[in-house]
């Protein structure tokens, strides 16, 4: 090639890149909600041009809310009264039992805070369900397997992770059962945390051919170009005809003891009731995202099955809204007594954290307890950063010793309980798709304020001194990390 040839192509490359560069530039200005990540962006874009817009394109949240935007777009065309409901608010619902909170028989005490969840999420309460909690994979996979075996009509499994092993081979020869004695039988796995970055042996990948119907939602590809990893389907949900079960736990030998080197801890929920074709419907919409099928979502039913006032909570980016993030806010804002938080990744917002430090500070009891070893280091290492403010306000925070505990759960006062697959970390308010519930019933929170005060029991309490005596090189390593809190 001629030198001037070479010369023009290398000068246009360049003035593409720049290109590239400033559009990467203004659309972090334009569409990041928070400023340092918008400064983290626009510094890359600047300081690596070309290379700095090909990594907004592919990790920046901007690019995942408009890709999980057109997504909705594209549903809501295709089946009007789908909306934004597989990613946020607007769930559309059928009467049924999921009425206004005006004609429940809603105990006083629960109605000053019932009315934010019906705002965030535009659904009213869901009233005659039943939850039981399961703990780890010894009493959550025995049940959820007899469920699957026992199932007439339909058997829907979603899951962030579905390991190779004991436990996914297991679950496998169950799901092809139920296929091939015709139960309507639909698995999705997420395509980047499923397929790709915790798992590279994948049993489930052979069940289409046993005629389970196999979709992974939103995996990587050049052709057509689907480039947002950040695009995570972290959603937790089993529906067998008329039970269901949720929670945090993945399909994996470390939830059960015994079958993995390292054990985790982890609660996946057993329910009953109507909000189990709430739970149904999230899997449909979902299943409309992953393979392109849009069915009609059924009715809610009206089998009454216990005492709990229940309410689904989607979010995910596209829906134009943090709805779990404002929602959480909102719930601690309401607290009169306590606030008690189980989370295994915790770097909450500055609008979070300053919910959690005003409770403290209004005399509220405010307990946070973590994991003593964290399976993500750096996430741990940029908590310590944010921890001392919040003990100073008061909050206790309290950390559990091995093995890792996964379990994500909120109790407020001694009636409201949150329960779900978001952490309270940057990715799961902000990037993944999650499925939360909310319930309203004293017997299930007395429950799980058992568990959590066992726990508590057995965990050692931080103090603000123990952060301030870190060694220097700890804390500038810790404070490193936290710098990247809107990535991690």
């Amino acid at each position: 090639m001629p030198w001037d040839a070479m010369l023009i192509l290398k000068a246009a490359l360049l003035a593409i890149a720049h290109l590239a560069s400033w559009w990467a530039i203004l659309h972090a200005l334009l569409h990041k909600k928070d400023s340092r990540s918008a400064l983290g962006w626009v510094m890359t874009a600047f300081f690596l041009p070309g290379i700095g817009a090909v990594a907004y394109m592919i990790f920046g949240i901007g690019r995942a809310e408009s890709r999980a935007a057109a997504i909705m777009r594209d549903l809501a065309a295709r089946a009007p009264g789908y909306g934004r409901a597989a990613v946020g608010n607007a769930l559309p619902h059928a009467g049924g039992r999921a009425v206004a909170a005006e004609s429940l028989p809603l105990p006083r005490r629960f109605r000053h805070m019932e009315p934010v969840g019906r705002a965030l999420t535009g659904l009213p309460l869901s009233a005659g369900n039943y939850l039981a909690p399961l703990f780890n994979g010894e009493q959550a996979y025995p049940i959820m397997l007899d469920a699957i075996n026992t199932a007439r009509r339909h058997v829907y499994l979603e899951t962030y992770i579905f390991n190779d092993g004991a436990t996914g081979r297991e679950f496998c020869r169950a799901l092809g059962r139920a296929a091939r004695r015709g139960v309507d039988v639909r698995l999705i796995v997420d395509g980047v945390g499923g397929s790709l970055l915790y798992s590279w042996r994948h049993p489930w990948r052979k069940l289409a051919r046993e005629g389970v119907r196999v979709a992974t939602f939103l995996p990587p590809r050049l052709l057509p170009p689907q480039l947002s990893v950040n695009l995570r389907n972290h959603r937790k949900v089993l529906i067998c005809d008329t039970l269901a079960f949720t929670g945090g736990m993945n399909i994996a030998d470390y939830h059960v003891s015994g079958k993995s080197r390292t054990m985790v801890h982890d609660i996946q929920y057993l329910c009953s009731g109507p909000i189990v074709s709430m739970l149904q419907r999230a899997f449909l919409l979902d299943w409309g995202v992953a393979a392109g099928e849009i069915a009609p979502l059924p009715p809610e039913t009206e089998d009454m099955c216990g005492d709990s006032f229940c309410r689904m909570v989607l979010d995910g980016p596209g829906s134009g809204s943090d709805t779990l993030h404002d929602l959480l806010c909102g719930a601690i804002s309401c607290a009169r007594e306590s606030v008690r938080i189980m989370t295994p990744y915790f770097l909450p917002t500055a609008e979070l954290a300053g919910s959690l430090k005003s409770a403290a500070q209004r005399g509220l009891r405010v307990e946070i307890i973590l994991p003593a070893r964290n399976n993500l280091p750096y996430v741990h290492w940029a908590t310590f950063h944010l921890l001392p403010g919040l003990l100073e306000a008061g909050v206790r925070v309290f950390y559990q010793p091995p093995p890792f505990d996964h379990t994500k759960l909120l109790l407020v006062d001694d009636f409201y309980c949150q329960i779900g697959s978001a952490n309270l970390d940057t990715r799961s308010l902000r990037l993944n798709f999650e499925l939360n519930l909310e319930i309203f019933d004293t017997s299930f929170s007395r429950e799980m304020s058992e568990h959590f005060n066992a726990v508590l029991a057995a965990s050692r309490k931080m103090s603000p001194a123990s952060l301030r005596n870190l060694p220097l090189w700890q804390r500038v390593r810790n404070a490193g990390c936290w710098i990247f809190l809107p990535y991690l």
